[in-house]
């Protein structure tokens, strides 16, 4: 553990908790996936968001993430391409899916590989993360405690593990609920739920 100190992490502990919390890019696919195909796939999917988020937390560390910040081009494709992707998962959702609630056979199966990398490009090309993390991560830094870096690390690591358990928590609960309606009505009307969200959010992103 970095030299942070117990006063910072639960200060740190409360203001990520309270951010996990709101409904994001990441959260709507987490959801879309498990209610659409059962709990195993919001689970991959939490997985896959945490992944491109840890990413986002060593690029921090070892300074890329402020290059990214700090160039207007660079960051300018960036939102561009997360805008876009966030639009085609919303085209791909009017695509018929498998009747929700249906629990996956293994972690082979073709739709619990998309839902990882899906999860982890829906993160890696959020440009509002990487602003996120070059800003919020080191305002919890004391530079007199010694080792940045292991702070930043430190912080990066509870960061990953709270998204990975409030998104792994609601995967569960929306599969479980899903499994429950079992319907046709019920799958388009998931779908068309999915298709608005995304393009909303990925329209939000291009204008914003």
């Amino acid at each position: 553990m970095g030299p942070v100190s117990t006063s910072v992490l639960v200060g740190y502990l409360a203001a990520i908790t309270l951010l996990m919390i709101t409904p994001g890019p990441d959260m709507m696919f987490v959801l879309a996936n498990a209610a659409r195909y059962g709990v195993r796939a919001g689970v991959v999917a939490a997985v896959g968001v945490a992944v491109g988020e840890a990413i986002h937390v060593l690029a921090v560390v070892l300074g890329l993430a402020t290059v990214i910040a700090t160039s207007p081009v660079l960051f300018t494709a960036i939102r561009w391409g997360g805008a876009a992707y966030l639009v085609l998962l919303g085209l791909l959702a009017l695509r018929r899916s498998p009747q929700p609630g249906t629990d996956l056979a293994g972690p082979a199966n073709a739709e619990l590989r998309r839902a990882f990398s899906r999860g982890l490009m829906t993160n890696l090309l959020n440009p509002k993360m990487i602003l996120f993390s070059v800003a919020f991560l080191p305002q919890f830094v004391d530079a007199s405690a010694g080792n940045v870096t292991a702070q930043l690390v430190t912080l990066g690591a509870l960061f990953v593990l709270v998204q990975l358990t409030v998104d792994i928590g609601l995967g569960m609960l929306a599969g479980r609920l899903s499994g429950r309606v079992s319907t046709d009505r019920w799958s388009r009307r998931v779908s068309r739920i999915c298709t608005v969200a995304f393009i909303g959010l990925g329209l939000r992103l291009a204008l914003g």
